[in-house]
This record gives C-alpha cells, sequence and structure tokens, in this order.
C-alpha cells in the first residue's frame, strides 16, 4: 500500500470541537470524519482498525462456541411493546412510523429480536443451548453525542444473546463469555479491568462491565487493594464500621443559620466538618416522594436508589414539593417531624454521634441530633457513592477510585424477556418452561476510540500491534535514489510475504513530516531508509512505543519487527 495513493488527510492542528484525545487524533490522522452530531465516516485507515478490532472478535466468540447472525436494523414497536421496553427505554430509542402508518424504532440493541428469533425455532430442550452474535451497526439518539466514537449516536457493536434450559447452564455460557471477553481485551492489547456492573435499562440480576484503564475515561472504576473486588461507581459497595455511643445527653436544640442552606454554608457557619452534617434528600419518583440521609460528605448513587425502590427513575424534588412535604423551603429539611413520605437512611448516619439536621423552617437547623433515637427511619442500606479510602465491602481493605472507559458489558438476564415474549421450550418431561438468556455487548468502535485513549503521547497515536492499521511504515529518505528506493521495495515485499502489513510512504515530502505523519499515525514500527545507514549496509527501525532506533541490515528487518509485536504485552502502557 502505497501513502501516496492512500487516502489518508491528516491535519496539523485540533478540530475545534474535540474534546478529548482520541476525538483529536481519530481526526488528524484522518481516520475519521464528522458527519453529523454522534455519525462520524470511517476512512480507509480508521476503518482497517475497526475490522481489526471486528475480526478478534469474531474469532473468539466462534471459539467460545457462539454462532454469527446478522439482524435488522429497523424493529417493529410490537415486539418492543411486548417486552415492555417501549415507553421505558427513554428517548435514546428513536421511533418513527413507515409508509404504512406502521410504528417501528432503529436498533439500539436487539433483545427483542433474538427473543422473537429463537422462540419460533427452538421449541424443544434439544434445541438448546443457544449462543448467537453479530457485528452491526447500532443507534441510540443521545441527547448530548461528543467525544467522537466514545460517545455517537451511531455505533458498531458486538451484541451476543444465549439461551439456555437451566440457571447452572446459563451460568456456565457466561462464564464462558467473560472468558472470551478477557482473551479478547487481552488480543487486542488493552490493559483493562472486569468490574460488576449495574444492569441498567437491559435488566436482569448480575453483570459485568469490562473497563479500559486510562485517566482519561469518563467512568469510575472502585476496585479494593486487598482483593479483587471491583465495580463500577454505580454498581459499588461500600464497607461499614459499627460504633457505638451512649444514649444521647442533649436534646435537639434549633439553631437559625441565616443564609446557610448549603452543607458548605453549614459547616463555616457552625464551625464543624461536613461529616457530622446529615442532609436529607427528597425525592420524586413514581410512586410519589421519598427522602434520603446521607452524611454531608457524602454523594447520593442514585442506581442504588432506584434499584432498592424498585422505580424507573428518580428526580431531585422541586422547592414547591418541598415544602409540601416538609414544611419548610429548600436547603432546610431534616427528618425530625417528618410523616407521610418514605424516609431511606445511609447506614453511614449511625455513625455520627451528635448530628446537625435541617430545621424543616426557614434558616433554621437543629443541632445535638442522634440518628439512633431522635427520629425514625423506614429503611438503611447503602445509599451513596463510594469514596476513596472506604472500607471493602468484601475484606479488611481500602477501595481505590481510578478511571476507565467502558469497552463491553455481559449480563445474566435470567427470564425478563423471555416470561415477557413467551419464549419457551419443552423440558424432558414435556412441560413448558421459559429459557434463561444472557446478553453479551461489545463496543466495537468504542474499542478503537479506548485504544488511543490508553495509547498515545504528544506526537500523536500509540496503535498496539494486532489492532494498528498498519504494522510498518516504511520512509525512504531521498525517493529520487534508486539504491534507497530498490531497498524499500525489497523490504515492503518481505514484510507483505511474512504476514506483517506495511505502508509505504512514498511521497515528494521532506523527512521530517514524514516522521511526523508517521508518529501521528500511530503505526507500531517505522522503518528508515536513508544514504547514510544504507551506506553501512544498515537501514533504521524505530520503535513507536519507547521511541528506540536500532539499526539492522535490510534481511534482518522482518525478524526484528516481529520482535517488536512480540515485545508489546511486555512493558507498561503509554498515558
Amino acid at each position: 500500500m502505497k501513502l501516496s495513493k492512500f487516502l489518508v488527510p491528516t491535519l496539523k492542528e485540533n478540530p475545534a470541537d474535540a474534546e478529548v484525545i482520541s476525538h483529536k487524533l481519530m481526526v488528524r490522522a484522518g481516520m475519521i470524519r464528522k458527519l453529523t452530531a454522534g455519525i462520524y465516516s470511517y476512512l480507509p485507515l480508521g476503518y482497517r482498525s475497526l475490522r481489526k478490532v471486528e475480526q478478534i472478535v469474531r474469532e473468539e466468540m466462534n471459539a467460545a462456541g457462539a454462532q454469527e447472525v446478522y439482524l435488522p436494523v429497523v424493529q417493529p414497536a410490537e415486539l418492543w411493546k411486548e417486552s415492555g421496553r417501549w415507553e421505558i427505554y427513554g428517548k435514546e430509542l428513536l421511533r418513527f412510523r413507515d409508509r404504512h402508518d406502521r410504528e417501528c424504532c432503529l436498533g439500539p440493541t436487539h433483545e427483542e429480536v433474538i427473543t422473537d428469533l429463537v422462540r419460533r425455532e427452538a421449541r424443544s430442550y434439544r434445541d438448546l443451548p443457544i449462543n448467537l452474535y453479530q457485528i452491526q451497526t447500532k443507534f441510540r439518539d443521545e441527547i448530548r453525542p461528543r467525544f467522537g466514537l466514545m460517545r455517537g449516536r451511531e455505533f458498531i457493536m458486538k451484541d451476543g444473546y444465549s439461551f439456555d434450559t437451566t440457571e447452572d447452564g446459563a451460568e456456565r455460557t457466561y462464564l464462558e463469555m467473560r472468558d472470551a471477553y478477557q482473551k479478547i481485551f487481552t488480543r487486542c492489547g488493552l490493559e483493562f479491568r472486569s468490574v460488576e456492573a449495574d444492569s441498567g435499562p437491559i435488566g436482569g440480576n448480575f453483570s459485568h462491565e469490562f473497563m479500559v484503564l486510562a485517566t482519561t475515561g469518563e467512568d469510575t472504576i472502585v476496585s479494593c487493594d486487598s482483593c479483587d473486588y471491583a465495580a463500577n461507581m454505580e454498581k459499588a459497595e461500600t464497607g461499614t464500621r459499627s460504633v457505638s455511643f451512649p444514649p444521647p445527653a442533649k436534646a435537639p436544640e434549633p439553631v437559625i443559620t441565616p443564609g446557610a442552606s448549603t452543607v458548605e454554608q453549614i459547616a463555616k457557619f457552625l464551625g464543624l466538618k461536613a461529616e457530622n452534617i446529615i442532609k436529607t434528600l427528597i425525592l420524586k419518583t413514581e410512586n410519589g416522594p421519598v427522602a434520603v440521609l446521607l452524611r454531608g460528605d457524602h454523594e447520593l448513587n442514585e442506581v442504588k436508589v432506584k434499584n432498592f425502590l424498585k422505580v424507573a427513575d428518580i428526580d431531585m424534588a422541586d422547592a414547591a414539593t418541598i415544602e409540601q412535604v416538609t414544611g419548610g423551603p429548600m436547603g432546610f429539611s431534616g427528618p425530625i417531624g417528618l410523616e407521610n413520605i418514605r424516609i431511606l437512611a445511609d447506614r453511614t448516619i449511625f455513625n455520627i454521634e451528635s448530628a446537625v439536621v435541617g430545621g424543616n423552617k426557614p434558616e433554621t437547623h437543629l443541632i445535638n441530633v442522634d440518628p439512633r433515637h431522635h427520629f425514625k427511619v423506614d429503611d438503611s442500606g447503602d445509599f451513596r457513592a463510594a469514596t476513596e479510602g472506604d472500607l471493602c465491602p468484601r475484606c479488611s481493605g481500602t477501595l481505590r477510585l481510578n478511571r476507565g472507559i467502558e469497552v463491553g458489558h455481559i449480563f445474566k438476564l435470567g427470564d425478563k424477556y423471555s416470561k415477557a415474549m413467551n419464549a419457551c421450550f419443552l423440558d424432558q418431561e414435556g412441560k413448558e418452561r421459559f429459557m434463561i438468556m444472557g446478553c453479551y455487548g461489545i463496543g466495537v468502535s468504542r474499542v478503537l476510540a479506548a485504544a488511543i485513549e490508553q495509547n498515545h503521547d504528544d506526537d500523536g497515536i500509540i496503535f498496539p500491534p494486532p489492532i494498528a492499521p498498519f504494522t510498518a511504515i516504511i520512509t525512504p529518505v531521498g525517493a529520487k535514489s534508486e539504491p534507497i528506493n530498490k531497498v524499500a521495495g525489497d523490504i515492503y515485499e518481505a514484510l507483505w510475504k511474512s504476514g506483517l502489513e506495511a505502508l509505504m510512504d512514498d511521497r515528494d515530502e521532506r523527512p521530517g513530516v514524514k516522521f511526523k505523519d508517521a508518529d501521528l499515525l500511530g503505526i507500531p514500527c517505522r522503518i528508515t531508509i536513508g544514504q547514510k545507514a544504507l551506506s553501512q549496509g544498515n537501514v533504521e527501525l524505530r520503535n513507536r512505543r519507547t521511541k528506540e532506533t536500532i539499526l539492522a541490515p535490510p534481511e534482518r528487518v522482518v525478524s526484528e519487527v516481529q520482535k517488536l509485536i512480540e515485545s508489546w504485552g511486555q512493558l507498561p502502557h503509554a498515558e
């Protein structure tokens, strides 16, 4: 492949609308171009890398016993109404009507379609288990598409679905898929972590996310420094230590706190730490308002509350609702005297001996409050976001927070969809039973962006060799020299014959321009053929990742490039 004939429109400057490094570099390297908000065209260089990710995914899924299918992008509303997701999925589901006025949507995922297919084709236990997957374009109408391929509206995804006859069988399939995912991301050359996760709108009772570790990641990974516990922020549990206090010696006492309605303002006014304040959050749900009590220095974990209450959504109550529920203005809510509202308390508040709470009156708070004696709660539990230094829920270790990018998610769906859509089979006794399902997704296009977020430097991309568009780029210096061109051509042919994909930079450009473009594109090895080294019987090989340069005779180039590829997993990743 000659660069002069290859569409690689590189840019010197970062695009104005790009916020994250992968978006900036993919546009600058001529890998993608924006069509409209959240929708991108893949240019030849980007598409080559994308296809390599796809192939790794395909090979490992096939090796794990899954079978590839291809399902329709357009889906009828009837299936989504049958599963119950037509109304609850949200505005990300792009709904439309065809010329016959039939309601349809563009598929953001395919649980309904695959369940409909399998329930028609598999009727007996002899037909199961089945594990099917596809690699296909999805569409989710993100309200704020951003970060290039990281959060676009149109994206390429591998989605897989398994159907088993028993819970034990479904568990085995889940573990097989988890193992396959470990192999996929390892083969892609990524540093990643598998973490427990919330199942979200997909549903199910258990799931794991696969996170690529990167300081620029938009997700937070919570992990223990002593055991293998790891979860995303939505799912992360926290341990707690029980503390004993004597009965309260004082009764709650009101104090006037003019202009102090936030935790920071109250702490400053009263000369206390935020951890001595209990904040009362009034939330709106489809089942009515609820109150959640948190320590002042902690933040609400909405997913934990939603899951505990089994509601579809929660929102912070407005001023009118707060006044109706508490009798006081926003910023001064407290648990004492609250009636006709369910009160949830994060368990950490019970480790406060003497707390400050809102007084449910303008500019009023109560001090000397003992959360074990001075008010009643309906339920207590873990309702907060984990923080650095929290106690691990599984051992005596400490929780640490790191950044990551979600690239894969696997779910135990159970019979959520099979029951809703009557996907049954006849067991060995002739009885109808619901199929037990699993769901397995990989953001193929996101893997590409995440790889760049994890592997780059000031000069550009540093592609892991397995997903690099080319393994080596050959840069003749002095393109009009016949000996240089001859050696460059011979090396080019030798690399391709050995299964190593090479790009020939045959452009009539200055060496500095070629070198800068080679670094920007992130190709693992640059092979420079110049007059000085060639006069000594050598060419120059530069490792894009380590920036190390060696001299080698042309006949050793193939073996040296192979060594470079093999060394990738033995070095720390660039960030």
